[in-house]
């Protein structure tokens, strides 16, 4: 960030550089030949444009490449013409140099110099131009032409491929970052920072969601810009979710095998610039100016009080294995910034996507967390959601929760104040470590979406798992101060099928990736309810529906984090593909047309009351775990378990077959207090779910548990059933109709028997 008084010496700087010799100012070749290169600074890395020695506009270079004999900075201009320069200067294994005149919006990379021996991991090869780690705008595509390769992609030997270097140039091919002025102070925006126990996450991708939206301008749909027009956050809102969790949108290169295909990456899980937002993304331009669009979505969401959560990628990058391209770390150091075989022409692979960072080695610890300090001190970003993040807490090879990664995140001033969360798991062996992380980081659970799955479609031999799930997963989170909103419940993510397909198909239907219906997973846990794909029998179509509402009535009764997927609140399908990630058309896209359908606008109404029911009463997302003892005379207790018959439950029951329970949570005995030191008090509920095929009876407690309840919620009225609002007895025996959830408000008063 710069003072006005800097930003005024800047202009004047540059407007005195006219008159004086330069090869490269402002993207444009200038007369004199030669690029002057001044010491500069090591610090900070990257290219940062700044006032240099005697009031000299210009932008200093820094590259961390710890075993390079070399290294030259290459500038661009307009035409793509290319001029070099060396860094002569070298300090703690950091390349640097000050250009005098170089501004903001001028493209750039590096071609490192150093010994090509893939035998010891040496990979160097300065034929490849390679884009800046640090770059925060990145300009153009990557196509992956042979040229892009370090080693010959096409060797007749393929087995020996990548230990033959390629001397074909790659910069016509390949993206260059672009230098990028900061001055925003940031001084008008307001975060909202929602408690964790307070959130409501929404997984959204920011193509996907904002492309077909009839009230953004075409112009903008797909875009940054699209997702800050108030016709997207209208939605949000309406729908009452407080954050979003954007897909990734660090830029992103597609895999070889997806351009082959005429597909491309649509997810975005193969990053390579950790600064830059994706470029695609941007309506305003890619030559910094997708810098200042994201800025500005992320103020108009922060606006409307929604936080901005990403999704990152820092367990890989998309240079693959050593048969992938050379596109920045692997030309820069591919020791320094690898984990590699013991055999280095190999790379240690804990992530299924062909290489692993090292997160042990100090250079690549840097990068990651400078680069989370820059999305959240200069980009407004409220918190991350990691990707393998099992793959980050590996020490040397075993998952440690003592790793450097998860010691630096914990003592860090900036990043220990934000959202953390995990995916609590790899590829690699003991990569399974739900229920693991420290008490800083809430986690994706999947045993949560599991059990929820498997009781709606009566795969469960028992209640015990969806016991714990419902109340906050206390068998996983109780311990070393964690509390239930480390557990971020869900039943569906962008991986998988959506909450539709999931009561619509069994099996994958994946064709249209290309890979012969092998991709994606088999393991769905999902039930169609009686037939595969889209049906035209009403039965059929009408118990889809009431799934859907229990699935959806389920996660946000459920204590923790709920996160839903968007579009789930509007039946959006991916017609049975549960590996969209290469599908960026109509598969993926969000269709808004829904709306207009009575029975799907009726599904998002249902999601946004009960998401405002969860905002208006704190006993649905408790700071603290239940105790299920009485702390009153009248042996109520903040948690109870009842069965049909209105009993509560006994060890043998939790271990019976059971289609049917009775959650029951107690609004006096909610720990903690407001913000103003006052107890917190709630009404109490009791929730029922049934996923038996038939009605069932269920005895409501007596007192002291309530003298009567009062219907709020009845997943069956769409069909049949009692309308919310109806009360009955304490005592009294009501009918649940089949696969349904009731919540009952408790009442002390009197009511007349129904």
């Amino acid at each position: 960030m710069s003072s006005a008084a800097e930003q005024e010496a800047v202009a004047g700087a540059v407007a005195a550089e006219e008159g004086r010799p330069a090869a490269v100012v402002n993207g444009a070749r200038l007369k004199a030949p030669g690029v002057p290169v001044w010491p500069g600074t090591p610090v900070p890395l990257g290219a940062r444009f700044r006032v240099g020695p005697d009031g000299v506009a210009g932008t200093n270079f820094a590259l961390w490449a710890g075993g390079a004999e070399s290294v030259e900075l290459c500038l661009f201009d307009e035409q793509g013409r290319e001029t070099r320069a060396r860094l002569s200067e070298l300090t703690h294994e950091i390349w640097h140099g000050f250009v005098p005149g170089v501004m903001p919006g001028q493209r750039y990379g590096y071609r490192v110099h150093g010994r090509w021996d893939p035998w010891t991991g040496g990979r160097w090869n300065p034929a490849k131009l390679l884009l800046d780690p640090y770059a925060r705008a990145v300009d153009g595509d990557f196509s992956l032409p042979p040229e892009v390769y370090g080693h010959v992609r096409d060797w007749p030997q393929q087995h020996v491929a990548d230990t033959v270097r390629d001397e074909r140039d790659s910069a016509p091919f390949v993206p260059k970052g672009v230098v990028v002025h900061d001055d925003d102070d940031w001084a008008d925006d307001r975060r909202p920072k929602t408690p964790w126990a307070d959130s409501v996450i929404y997984e959204l991708h920011v193509r996907g969601f904002t492309k077909l939206h009839p009230g953004i301008p075409q112009e903008l749909r797909g875009t940054y810009a699209g997702l800050a027009h108030p016709a997207a956050i209208e939605h949000l809102v309406k729908l009452g979710v407080t954050a979003v969790e954007l897909l990734p949108v660090h830029q992103f290169a597609h895999e070889d095998h997806l351009l082959r295909k005429g597909l491309r990456n649509y997810w975005g899980y193969n990053s390579i610039g950790y600064f830059a937002p994706h470029a695609a993304y941007a309506a305003s331009g890619t030559t910094g100016e997708q810098v200042g669009e994201f800025k500005r979505m992320v103020r108009a969401l922060h606006a409307a009080g929604i936080e901005v959560i990403l999704d990152v990628v820092y367990n890989h990058t998309a240079e693959a294995g050593e048969l992938g391209p050379t596109l920045s770390l692997k030309g820069i150091d591919n020791r320094g910034y690898y984990r590699l075989q013991s055999d280095a022409r190999r790379y240690a692979d804990y992530t299924g996507c062909g290489n692993t960072l090292h997160v042990v080695q100090p250079q690549v610890l840097r990068l990651i967390t400078d680069s989370l300090r820059y999305w959240v001190t200069e980009m407004g970003v409220d918190g991350f959601r990691f990707d393998l993040a099992a793959a980050l807490a590996r020490s040397m090879h075993d998952v440690d929760m003592l790793s450097p990664f998860l010691a630096v995140i914990a003592q860090d001033p900036v990043l220990r104040r934000v959202k953390l969360i995990a995916e609590p798991w790899d590829v690699g062996s003991g990569g399974y470590q739900v229920g693991a992380f420290p008490s800083l980081w809430t986690e994706w659970n999947d045993r949560y979406r599991n059990a929820v799955r498997d009781f709606w479609r009566g795969a469960l031999p028992d209640v015990r798992d969806l016991g714990y799930r419902l109340s906050g997963s206390s068998d996983l989170y109780a311990w070393g101060g964690r509390r239930p909103y480390a557990s971020v419940n869900f039943v569906t993510a962008h991986d998988g099928f959506t909450l539709r397909d999931l009561v619509s198909y069994e099996r994958k239907h994946n064709e249209a990736n290309g890979e012969g219906n092998r991709d994606g997973s088999n393991d769905n846990r999902a039930w169609n309810c009686g037939a595969e794909g889209e049906s035209d029998d009403e039965r059929v179509r009408t118990l889809r529906r009431r799934q859907l509402r229990n699935l959806l009535t389920t996660l946000l009764l459920s204590t923790g984090v709920p996160m839903l997927v968007a579009g789930d609140e509007l039946g959006r399908t991916q017609r049975g593909n549960n590996n969209a990630y290469c599908q960026d058309n109509e598969i993926s896209w969000l269709d808004w047309s829904l709306l207009q359908d009575p029975g799907w606008k009726a599904l998002f109404e249902l999601t946004a009351r009960l998401i405002e029911l969860r905002h208006r009463h704190p006993v649905l997302r408790r700071r603290a775990f239940f105790s299920g003892r009485a702390h009153s005379a009248d042996g109520l207790r903040d948690l109870a378990w009842f069965t049909s018959r209105g009993s509560e439950m006994t060890e043998r029951d939790w271990y019976a077959p059971a289609a049917t329970l009775g959650m029951y949570l107690s609004g006096r005995d909610i720990p903690g207090r407001d913000e103003r030191g006052a107890p917190i008090v709630d009404d109490s509920f009791l929730a029922v779910l049934h996923a038996g095929d038939r009605p069932a009876s269920f005895v409501l407690p007596g007192p002291p548990w309530a003298e009567r309840y009062e219907v709020v919620v009845d997943t069956s009225w769409e069909e049949q059933g009692e309308a919310p609002g109806v009360a009955h007895r304490a005592g009294t025996a009501i009918t649940v109709p089949a696969r349904a959830v009731l919540l009952l408000r408790v009442d002390g008063g009197d009511v007349a028997a129904h």
